[in-house]
């Protein structure tokens, strides 16, 4: 069976507009890459894994889904293309910033201290 990619419209533009901002920032190439997998293997992250391999005032793209399982201990600006109910709650409890990778992407970051988690 041939592979077709994504077939969620919105998923399909944010690659493509991942891919023109790439040439501004290898990030944004990484990101594209990773969204195009199915569903299957897209990554999972949970607030105690964030947690733990972060600090304070850091800023993360997740290319998959946040859930809430655990507690966030610190302030994080999170990029993700989902987010779990749960999850938003608790970002919301800290003040930390919970973003879809679709508006992160139109602010104006060349990707500099920006990490990829998941």
């Amino acid at each position: 069976m041939k592979r077709t990619g994504p077939t969620n419209f919105q998923l399909n533009n944010l690659i493509k507009e991942l891919r023109i901002k790439s040439k501004e920032a290898n990030l944004w190439k990484r990101v594209a890459n990773d969204l195009e997998k199915p569903t299957r293997q897209r990554r999972i992250v949970n607030l105690s894994k964030i947690d733990r391999c972060t600090k304070e005032n850091e800023v993360i793209v997740i290319p998959g889904k946040v859930l809430g399982s655990g507690l966030l201990n610190h302030k994080l600006t999170i990029a993700a293309y989902s987010f779990s109910e749960s999850a938003l709650d608790k970002l919301k409890k800290i003040d930390a910033k919970a973003l879809l990778i679709e508006d992160f992407v139109k602010e104006s970051i060349k990707g500099k201290k920006v990490r990829i988690i998941g």
